[in-house]
């Protein structure tokens, strides 16, 4: 049984445009707190953030009034390594300052929630004390990334190729999510699964 010293900590996953942002929203509306590790990069990276300089220094050019000119940036790391692991290394340690930060806020719920994109392909599972898959099928998955401005096939068979198979997320979650349904039965689906896990640490 968890400890009760300390939140039970969910971690939300899912491949691009399986709806997690949606299922997150969910939890939110049922009262649990939510830390969404990309808006976290988005404020670091925004107007004012805290690494703006600090990317510009490493990338210059990458950065304007704005804040990091995300297309810039992408070009200077995508395909060098070298680079992704210098990014990796001024954002991962800021957003995991503002995850201890939000653990400390939080440390009274019950619940709390980490949105993950790579929980599994970056190790974060260990992390966490329930893994939530959000999942779809095929063909939602693809409509919904290709509506998205800006995006090709191409693109898409890029970004999937780094992800780990939706089939292999599923069978490594403790929770699937089914967000080809009717939203009404995907809420459903987040309202029991919340009472659940609260009654199970009562």
């Amino acid at each position: 049984m968890k400890k009760s010293d300390k939140p039970y900590i969910i971690g939300l996953t899912g491949s691009i445009g399986m709806g997690k942002s949606t299922v997150g929203q969910m939890f939110v509306d049922e009262g649990v707190p939510l830390f969404d590790a990309d808006a976290a990069v988005h404020q670091l990276q925004g107007p004012g953030g805290a690494l703006v300089d600090a990317i510009e220094a490493l990338f210059p050019g990458s950065t304007n009034e704005d804040g990091v000119d995300r297309q810039k940036l992408g070009a200077a790391v995508l395909g060098n390594p070298d680079s992704l692991k210098q990014l990796e290394g001024l954002i991962h340690p800021a957003v995991g300052e503002m995850r201890l930060a939000f653990l400390a806020d939080n440390r009274d719920e019950p619940l709390i929630l980490f949105d993950i994109p790579l929980l599994f392909e970056k190790g974060g599972a260990e992390g966490v004390d329930h893994i939530v898959v959000v999942s779809a099928g095929p063909e939602d998955q693809r409509a919904r990334v290709l509506a998205r401005p800006g995006m090709t096939e191409e693109r898409f068979e890029q970004i999937k190729a780094l992800q780990m198979p939706d089939a292999e997320k599923r069978q490594k979650a403790d929770s699937v999510i089914d967000t080809s349904v009717p939203l009404a039965e995907t809420r459903q689906h987040v309202q029991k699964l919340v009472r659940k896990l609260k009654a199970s640490l009562a």
